[in-house]
């Protein structure tokens, strides 16, 4: 094992950066009160399964259709800009479909929504530079946070008010803007 914690928080960062789920907290509530309640820790623990499974079957799939991690991860660099532009802008690039409220705690809370392709592309980039066990710690602390928003997203959003979570979520878009042209620049020079 090699544990750092300086990967392990960077890892983190990245991850809670792209999951944006103190951005999402406005989305948690309007399915919370469409679906009358959300199941936090089902949807935290799949959500994680879901990143853990992609973290080690995802270099796989890529190797079986032929294409190589740094590939990916400019692929992924180029979604993280436009989700990064999503949450500073304020616009939306593309819509989510909705699903029936007695799936909400998978569809669309675990899956997109928390465990999407933004996180899932961040974790194959994040696999090219950091170690294994450092990015899994990251994804698990993203999970225990994630289901302490969950739990408490409606004492979140009196506390933060609408501007207060408006502000974090394009702080957290500028730090993601400057992480998506850092593996942009990182992996491009391995491609030529």
């Amino acid at each position: 094992m090699n544990f750092n914690l300086k990967e392990i928080f960077t890892a983190f960062m990245v991850l809670f950066a792209v999951i944006d789920v103190i951005g999402n907290i406005p989305v948690i509530i309007d399915l919370r009160k469409k679906a009358g309640r959300i199941e936090s820790g089902k949807a935290a623990i799949i959500s994680g399964f879901i990143m853990i499974a992609f973290l080690f079957l995802g270099k796989n799939l890529l190797n079986y259709i032929g294409i190589d991690v740094n590939s990916f991860a400019v692929a992924g660099s180029l979604i993280l800009f436009f989700i990064a532009l999503e949450m500073i802008l304020g616009i939306t690039l593309y819509k989510e479909e909705e699903n029936s409220a007695d799936t909400t705690s998978i569809f669309p809370i675990a899956f997109p929504l928390i465990a999407g392709p933004g996180s899932l592309t961040t974790l194959l980039s994040l696999r090219a530079e950091y170690s294994i066990e450092n990015i899994i710690a990251a994804v698990l602390l993203n999970v225990i946070l994630i289901y302490i928003v969950l739990k408490t997203s409606t004492t979140i959003e009196r506390l933060l008010g609408n501007i207060g979570i408006q502000i974090i979520r394009k702080i957290f878009g500028v730090v993601l803007l400057a992480i998506a042209i850092k593996l942009f620049a990182a992996n491009i020079k391995e491609l030529f």
